[in-house]
Order: structure tokens, then sequence, then C-alpha cells
């Protein structure tokens, strides 16, 4: 396979891995980074959602010890089943929705308007968020995922169709709509990780099933390639940002955001990106 192929590869995983779990956008990062690449044709797009599985990779290492400990509590323990019900009752609302208006949305939202307007209103969100945790600590009434009843779980599950906007951001979502609802931003960030797992694997593996006529065996290398790198850059993502929110806020990636939606209208209007679905 071209070598030129392989380092583009790379580094689109690389963009996944630092990407995926911060509340900034994946996808927005991958359009850009793909169309300034040159990696943007029909089998880039599977590529960009199959990677993901990498990042997921990343997820249950470095939970590995929660995870286990659920699983072989889970035939006899209450709280490991609580915390696996909350994490299915989650993920359902983005397999419904996602089958019903997915294809839709592709079609009709994906434009640089959408993009950039969810970005730039996202970060606002983030601010109003923060501030309001800042100004009212006792909003934040649960600490840990263990405490989360179905409802909350339910509840952060419908934040995170939120992502299936174009620019929201799937982090983004779950992290500051957990915030909003209850959750402390420990609490919210580990949820949001938790509920990448089932959320990312599946649709990975749908993206592949739906357009595996586009794939070859010829393309191993090049996925190879990109679920490493993605692996790779996201362990070192997650590790930072579980250190980072232990003495910061988010209020550093809302004001990217908003930067980067004026980056979104900037490159669209110069015609340097095709936002495209």
């Amino acid at each position: 396979m071209d070598t030129a192929l392989l380092i583009k590869a790379a580094i689109m995983g690389i963009v996944e891995g630092l990407t995926e779990f911060l509340p900034i956008s994946s996808t927005g990062h991958l359009i850009l980074a793909g169309a300034l690449l040159g990696f943007d044709d029909d089998k880039a797009k599977v590529f960009d959602i199959a990677i993901q599985t990498g990042a997921i990779f990343a997820v249950i290492l470095v939970y590995w010890q929660k995870i286990r400990d659920t699983l072989v509590a889970l035939p006899s323990e209450k709280q490991a089943q609580r915390f696996a019900l909350n994490v299915f009752i989650a993920f359902v609302p983005a397999v419904i929705l996602g089958l019903l208006f997915g294809k839709a949305i592709k079609a009709h939202l994906f434009t640089p308007v959408v993009v950039a307007s969810t970005f730039i209103i996202g970060g606002f969100i983030i601010l109003w968020a923060e501030r309001r945790q800042q100004k009212n600590p006792s909003v934040a009434r649960i600490h840990d995922v263990e405490s989360m009843t179905p409802m909350d779980a339910l509840k952060v599950g419908l934040a995170q169709c939120l992502a299936m906007i174009p620019g929201t951001s799937r982090s983004g979502a779950t992290i500051i709509g957990g915030m909003l609802l209850g959750l402390s931003r420990k609490a919210a960030t580990d949820f949001s990780f938790y509920l990448a797992i089932p959320t990312l694997i599946g649709a990975g593996a749908y993206s592949l099933f739906k357009e595996r006529a586009l794939l070859s065996m010829a393309d191993v290398p090049l996925f190879g390639v990109g679920l490493v790198f993605s692996f790779l850059s996201a362990w070192l993502c997650i590790r930072w940002l579980l250190r980072y929110i232990a003495t910061h806020s988010f209020v550093g990636f809302a004001y990217y955001r908003i930067v980067f939606g004026v980056v979104v209208l900037a490159t669209a209007w110069s015609g340097q990106v095709i936002w495209a679905a």
C-alpha cells in the first residue's frame, strides 16, 4: 500500500484519538483534517467511523479494573447490575434515533452553517454549565456513576442524541448534559467514557457492515494503522483529561469551540474545505 496513504491514516488516527473524548467534536476535526489531506472520499468516511474502535480500546484499558469488576459481579451484585443497566438505558436512545433519523440528518444538517453554529452554541453552553456549577456547587448532586438512577441514565442518553447534529460532540453532549442534569464534572466524564464503549463500537460495526461493498482485504493495513494510532493517542488523551478535570474546568474547551466554529465558517466561505456529509 502507498506509504503516503498510510501516513495519512496515522494522522487521521491521531486526530480521532485526541478529539474523540474531548468536548470539541471529533467529527468536525476529522472532516477538516481529511479535507486538508485529500483523504475524504467515501471509503475515508467509513474509515473515520471505524477507527473510533481504536479509541474505545483505550477507554477499556484505562477503565479495565472497573469494567472487569462489574462483569465479575454482574450475576450477583445489585450495584453492578444497576451500573450495567444504566449504561444500556443511556445507549438505547442513540440506537433508536440514529436508525430513524441518521440518514435524514446527514442529508440535511451537515452544512457549514449548522456545524459552525453547533460549535459556537456548544461553547456558550459549556460556559453556562461551568458557571452554574461554580456559583452553586450543590447542583452537582451525583458525584460518582454508581449513584446514578435509571432516570439519570436515560436523561444523559437523550443528551447524547444531540450529538447526531454535526459539530455538537458526543462527549460534549454527554459530559455537559450530565453536568446540567446534576452530575459532577468527574461523574459526567466517567459516565461519558463508559457510554462511549457500546455507542462507538456499535457505530463502527454498523458502518463497516453497511459499507462493506467499498472495502477489501487490501484495506486492512490502512484501517490497522488508523486503529493503532487512534488507540495510542486516545490512551494519552484520556489519562491527561482525567488528571486535568481534577483541577480545571471545561472553560478552555468552550473558547476553543467558539474559535473553531469561526474556522469552520471561514474555511467553508473561502472554499478551502468542502463540508459534506
